[in-house]
């Protein structure tokens, strides 16, 4: 399934307004990617901001889960919305 890069920065939107109201987990966020608070209020909508907060949430399985639950998502749904923003795209070993 093929998402657009427009549904997938909506859907990454989406799981950083998740991300953040989890207890700590915005800590967890901000201490594995690098970026300060400050900055991630000033380019949160940057594809490549976008892309790392996808990332992060694939990092666990249990995270995936609990936000595709919360949004009545198919889990697999956040791999193709990572793979429609910049440096997503797996690649090809044949």
């Amino acid at each position: 399934m093929s998402v657009s890069s427009d549904a997938a920065e909506t859907l990454a939107l989406q799981a950083l307004a998740w991300i953040a109201a989890q207890d700590d987990l915005l800590s967890v966020f901000l201490g594995s990617s690098g970026i300060s608070e400050g900055d991630l209020r000033a380019s949160a909508g940057s594809p490549e901001v976008l892309a790392a907060v996808l990332d992060f949430l694939l990092m666990d399985d249990a995270w995936v889960t609990g936000f595709c639950d919360s949004q009545s998502l198919p889990y697999e749904r956040i791999a193709h919305a990572r793979a429609a923003l910049p440096g997503g795209q797996m690649p090809n070993w044949t």
